[in-house]
This record gives structure tokens, sequence and C-alpha cells, in this order.
């Protein structure tokens, strides 16, 4: 899984990143500071069965910080858009290129209307128009994609099929293809689209492929009716307000060892002595994250449990003691989509397992569990398996 952190210049989507994922990339207040797309992980957070089951975990592919998971996802950066990216301006092609492979999209925009679109200062400016512009160059450099391939596509029968060779890098699914089409009342079949409806089909296929929910940073430098407004404003979005800087900020202190911090927490515990100016600062931010978290964490959660509608299962061997073959506690924590079975979580863990598999086994109720089973939200299963 693959979070893309988008938007216009100069809005502080960098800051997000390294704070959502501690890589030391390059800040400034500047625009076009990120010109390489920076890689990294960052992670998404439930409540850890540990607890209730009266157990200590061994996590393995994630990590547990006093009963909280912290589970694993992929991070990209990319260049700030500007007007005309799609035509080669700014960074261009290249920015949506490096988002082609993203599942979902978190639009970083200045809340406090401090910069225009472009990422030069200004006093008031309106940040759904950063949004509306974003959406609008991904929409257009899509179209191009499609509009370049029109002929060849119309002269296919089967257009589904057709759109997702030209589509293959933009990693899409024919039931997402279909689901656009639908939305805007195409054809699928016979294909021979006017501009206007390669527009629409590629507005509607961002909506259903690449989901984006709206990050008002810098909210620790306004009020709350901006907001408030920005969220009148972008009525066909989530907007979460944050502070990018605010959290990159705790988060330094905690690896430090000055602060005890847990992502998404509304207070932390100050470790060490500490001198007036990091005094003044820590009372700043503890005064900010009592309000309500930086919003950085939220942003993370709501993405993949929320928009993507993931949830987290641990399969274990040992149904009694919940561990795996070397008896580590809970040791894996998967994403998995909603609406997967039991058998599908097989398939995840290896090819051989699911092809033999005969049932699951529920390991806090000790139940026996059919391969259709449909996983619930932190559930802890066995799978009972022919393979060896």
């Amino acid at each position: 899984m693959q979070i893309g952190i988008i938007g216009a210049p100069n809005k502080g989507k960098t800051t997000l990143f390294s704070a959502m994922t501690m890589v030391n990339a390059q800040i400034a207040d500047y625009p076009f500071t990120t010109i390489k797309p920076n890689f990294g992980v960052a992670y998404v957070t439930k409540r850890c069965p540990d607890a209730e089951l009266g157990v200590h975990c061994n996590p393995k592919n994630s990590i547990c910080m006093d009963g909280t998971r912290l589970v694993p996802i992929n991070i990209v950066d990319v260049a700030g858009l500007v007007p005309g990216a799609h035509l080669g301006k700014g960074m261009g092609n290249q920015f949506l290129n490096d988002l082609a492979s993203a599942d979902a999209l978190i639009q970083v925009v200045d809340a406090s209307g401090r910069t225009d679109v472009n990422g030069n200062q200004c006093s008031d400016c309106d940040p759904a128009e950063e949004v509306i512009m974003v959406v609008n160059e991904f929409v257009f450099w899509l179209s191009g994609i499609i509009g370049r391939h029109m002929n060849i596509i119309s002269k296919k029968s089967d257009g589904v099929a057709a759109l997702k060779e030209v589509l293959t890098s933009f990693n899409v699914s024919e039931e997402q293809i279909v689901a656009a089409a639908n939305s805007a009342g195409l054809p699928t079949s016979g294909i021979a689209w006017s501009e206007h409806d390669i527009e629409e089909f590629s507005r509607e296929l961002l909506r259903i492929s690449k989901p984006i929910l709206v990050a008002a940073n810098k909210s620790d430098m306004c009020d709350k009716s901006k907001i408030e407004r920005l969220a009148q404003r972008l009525k066909g979005y989530e907007v979460i307000p944050c502070s990018a800087a605010v959290e990159l900020a705790l988060r330094k202190a905690a690896k430090s060892g000055i602060i005890d911090y847990i992502p998404g927490s509304t207070s932390f515990k100050v470790n060490k002595d500490v001198s007036k100016e990091q005094e003044d600062a820590l009372h700043y931010m503890q005064g900010f994250v009592a309000k309500g978290t930086t919003g950085v964490q939220e942003l993370l959660n709501k993405v993949v449990f929320g928009m993507l509608k993931m949830i987290i299962v641990y399969p274990v061997e040992d149904e009694n003691k919940y561990t795996d073959h070397y008896g580590n506690v809970l040791p894996d924590a998967m994403l998995v989509k909603e609406g997967t079975t039991a058998e599908g979580l097989a398939a995840r863990i290896h090819t051989d397992l699911a092809k033999h598999m005969l049932y699951a086994i529920d390991a806090r109720s000790k139940m026996r569990l059919p391969k259709s089973y449909v996983l619930k939200d932190n559930d802890i299963i066995k799978i009972v398996s022919a393979a060896k």
C-alpha cells in the first residue's frame, strides 16, 4: 500500500512527510524544495489486543507502544504542483507519474491562507483553490493519456480491457474502470468518447481509484473559522486540520528521549530537564495537542481505515497462546481490505496455505470458521491447512 502526499508548492508537504516517517527530507520556506520524490514508511495505529488477552506481544512486522499497535505503510512525497503542470509547467508530468501507483492521496493545503497556488507569499488566499487546481491538473493529465490512445481504444470490442492496458501504470482495476464509466454515464464497449466524456471519466476514475483527503496544514497558525470555511468550500472532500510542524517537533523530541510521545496522543510526558527555550516550546505544543492532537496520525488512520476501508487482523499458528511457530505472541498485524475472507488471508500468507486450506479458527472463541468467513477488524485467526 502506498499513500501519496500532494499539493501546490510551499504548503508543508515535506514537513508532513518527515513528521510521518522521520526521514530527513529537505524542508524550506520556498517553492520546489522537493525535486525528486521522497519515499518513507509511516504507521497507522490501532489498539493492540495484547492487554485484552493478558499477554505481552512480540511484534515482528509492526511496533507496539504502550498497547498501541503501529502498522507500517509506504508514503511518497512529490514535488509541488502548479497550474499548467499537465502541460509540463513546474515539475509537471514528473509529479503526476510519481503518484501513478498510489492507492490514495493526502493533499496538503495552507489553511492559514498565507501562500497562493504557486507557493508564493500572500495575505489571505483561499486554500480551497489549491484543491481545485491540483485535482484539475491530475484530471487533465489523465485525460491526455486516454485521449492520445482513443483511436486504439475505440477499435477494441472490450473497452474496459483496452482502458486497463492504457492505464497499466496508473494502478486501477477493471472494476474501478467500470464504476467510473457508469458514474460518468458512458458506455464501455464500442468506445467513441468526446474530449468532454474523457474528462468526466478521468475525474470519476481519480475519485474512485485515488481518493483524496485534505490536510488543512498550519492549523496552529489560524483560527477555527478558517478551517470551517475551508470545509464548507470543499463539501466533496473530508478536511482534517493538522500541524505538521508541531508533530515533527514532537517526534524529534521523542526520538532524542526528551519526551514520551505516542503519535496521535493528546498529551506527552517530559523525561528530563530542558532549557527555558525548550520548556516554552514544549508548553506551547502541549497546549496545542491538548485541544485535539496534531492531526497527523488522524490523517493516516482516516485514509487507511476510512477511505481505503482496511482492517487489521492477526494471523497465528497457536490459537491458545496466540503465537507463531517460534513462540512470538501476536507477531504480525496485517492490513487487509474489508470483506476479505479467511481464505483470502491464507492467500496473503502463502499460496500453498490457501490452496490446501481446510478451515480457520477464531483464536478468541476457539470456534471453527469456514474458508468463506469474512474477517472482522482485530480478528486473531489460525489457518488450518493440509499444506506441509
